[in-house]
């Protein structure tokens, strides 16, 4: 008989053990129940409530660490646009929200729907999975910077230096210059971000 794997979970000085198989659909269900399925058995309540307390903004969140969510984008096959369009418009669930940037082909995505999922960011761990794994590998992603680096939204900016960092090597004296822009703004919310665009902008130009 077939073993399905066991995941092991710590909650302090508890061990709690899983058994699922990831790559198990159940073909009663849509894929978007699947995935919820998966995302359920694998929930992390300390960790769901460390996110709750400090201020996470979504009604549900099952405490997935990003190892897990990578490990069910890689489970799955095929076409995956339609799924990750549902995940992304799924904006109560924050496990919805990281996985759909994964799932998301990047020639499937044109400006106008990039500079949407840009704007509909709800929170800093949203940009920087949204940048990291969808946005620096477009084209345009040079001129998703430029048109929102000087939004009047806070989390917008951070967005835009946020994708900045990622594709810094492509022009350093550009970065350089976006970081020293925002850190004249004296903004707290964008003050570390920009600080480390600036640090890796000199690292890269002058060498030390």
């Amino acid at each position: 008989m077939k073993k399905t794997p066991v995941r092991q979970l710590m909650f302090g000085e508890k061990q709690v053990i899983l058994h699922m198989d990831l790559k198990n659909e159940d073909p009663g269900f849509s894929a978007m129940q699947n995935i919820k399925r998966r995302f359920f058995a694998l929930r992390n309540g300390i960790v769901a409530d460390t996110l709750r307390r400090a201020g996470d903004p979504h009604r549900i969140i099952f405490g997935l660490t990003l190892p897990q969510l990578t490990e069910i984008a890689s489970s799955l096959t095929g076409n995956t646009n339609a799924l990750a369009d549902d995940l992304w418009d799924n904006r109560s669930t924050r496990e919805s929200r990281l996985l759909a940037p994964m799932l998301m082909a990047h020639s499937q995505v044109n400006v106008d729907k990039a500079t949407e999922m840009f704007l509909d960011v709800m929170c800093i761990e949203e940009a920087d999975i949204l940048c990291h794994r969808l946005l620096r590998h477009l084209p345009f992603a040079m001129d998703l910077v430029e048109l929102n680096r000087n939004s009047d939204i806070p989390l917008t900016r951070y967005t835009a230096l946020r994708l900045m960092l990622n594709i810094v090597t492509t022009n350093p004296h550009r970065a350089m210059q976006i970081a020293q822009d925002e850190l004249k703004r004296n903004d707290r919310y964008t003050h570390r971000i920009a600080m480390q665009l600036a640090n890796e902008t000199d690292f890269l130009i002058n060498g030390c």
